[in-house]
This record gives C-alpha cells, structure tokens and sequence, in this order.
C-alpha cells in the first residue's frame, strides 16, 4: 500500500506514544495528509493535517497535546502524542490525498495503528 503506520500499543494515562506513517511515494507528491482515528461506537474524527507547506490544523480535543509532523525527505508523517487520556484510545490511520498528475485527488488510507490508553 501506499501508506503503513507504525507505533501504536497500550500506555497508561499521561504517557505520551508516537505513531509514524510513511509513504511508498515521495510525501511531496501528498497533500495534505492526516491523521484520523475511529473508536468503537464513535464517529471517524480528523485529529490533525499538515500541509506540504507547513500548516498544520487540530482537533480541539488534541490541541496543545498532539502535534502532527511531515518529513518529507524521509516520506514520513508523524503524530506525536502526549498527556494521553482513556478517551484517545481508537485505531488512528493515516491519510493522504495525492497531488501527482497520475492519480491526482486519490485518497490513501493506511491499515490503521490500535492506541490504547488504560491504567
């Protein structure tokens, strides 16, 4: 596939974990790319974006805690995550939309990467 996560398990509340996504095509060919998460019951929610000029958007429920990051010279986007809370746990995929001329406007999903957060 185009995007693989990596990074997700279990830490206790408080912990910080980062998940990192890399692409099997240049990460300046994507934009943007994303970070969504699903949980069981809930709605599939944006958690965070950044573009492949530097803008970064947050969900007001991660904001000041999450900070989503892109490297493009290593094709990868990363979510750093800290002060973890119960509520954060979900499957969180990565996401992205490509700009390249072939498949211009195709959206990508990784496989998604379980988080769980429990004492």
């Amino acid at each position: 596939g185009q995007l693989v996560e990596s990074g997700g398990g279990l830490v206790q509340p408080g912990e910080s974990l980062r998940l990192s996504c890399t692409a099997s095509v240049s990460t300046i060919r994507l934009n943007p790319m994303a970070w969504f998460r699903l949980a069981p019951g809930k709605q599939r929610e944006l958690v965070a974006t950044a573009t492949t000029g530097g803008r970064t958007t947050y969900a007001d429920s991660v904001k000041g805690r999450f900070t989503i990051s892109r490297n493009n010279a290593k094709n990868t986007v990363d979510l750093q995550m800290n002060s973890l809370r119960p509520e954060d746990t979900s499957i969180y995929y990565c996401s992205a939309i490509s700009i390249n001329y072939g498949d211009y406007g195709s959206e990508y999903w990784g496989q998604g990467a379980q988080v769980t957060v429990s004492s």
